[in-house]
């Protein structure tokens, strides 16, 4: 597959989100090369095309098929297996944003519950110390709360939300 400019630059830049996401660098930058793909590309050709380890790119597709990111598909009268990214935008931030909130969240969350069952019993620890945990701990959890209320909704239902977003806050103010 032949990159232009702007999808180099594009393959690039979505390696260094990636990287700040939680994924490999060159993970990330398969997984863009497989979305700008209008066709189901095969370990070979995104090796080639990435400069990247023929070894590194198995693991990263088996990395990217954990997330939903690809999935594996087969062409007629070839054994090897081809690969297709999402293509829907939308499902591919839901997939990463439910992944952070797997790993970063839900543990931070466990942990400032242990905390703050800690802190009730804990006459050392300064108040202002067990304010500033259980307010974090109260962000968090309300946050959560939010997003699993959210994360079902139909797309058309979000989208309305997101535009209304803005003018909700003008009405309600500081």
């Amino acid at each position: 597959m032949r990159l232009t400019p702007v999808m180099q630059r594009y393959v690039i830049h979505w390696g260094e989100m990636g990287s700040r996401w939680g994924l490999n660098r060159s993970v990330a930058q398969m997984h863009a090369l497989l979305y700008l793909s209008p066709q189901p590309l095969h370990a070979d050709e995104i090796a080639e095309t990435l400069g990247i380890a023929r070894s590194n790119v198995s693991v990263g597709l088996k990395e990217l098929a954990s997330w939903e990111l690809v999935h594996v598909t087969h062409t007629l009268g070839d054994r090897r297996d081809f690969f297709v990214a999402q293509r829907d935008p939308w499902e591919v931030v839901r997939v990463i944003i439910e992944g952070r909130k797997r790993r970063e969240l839900d543990p931070t969350v466990s942990f400032l519950k242990e905390c703050a069952a800690e802190l009730d019993s804990d006459h050392d620890t300064p108040a202002y110390v067990k304010e500033q945990i259980s307010g974090q701990l109260e962000f968090l959890e309300t946050l959560m709360g939010w997003y699993e209320s959210i994360k079902g909704l139909p797309r058309k239902t979000l989208l309305k939300m997101m535009r209304l977003g803005q003018r909700i806050a003008k009405v309600i103010g500081d």
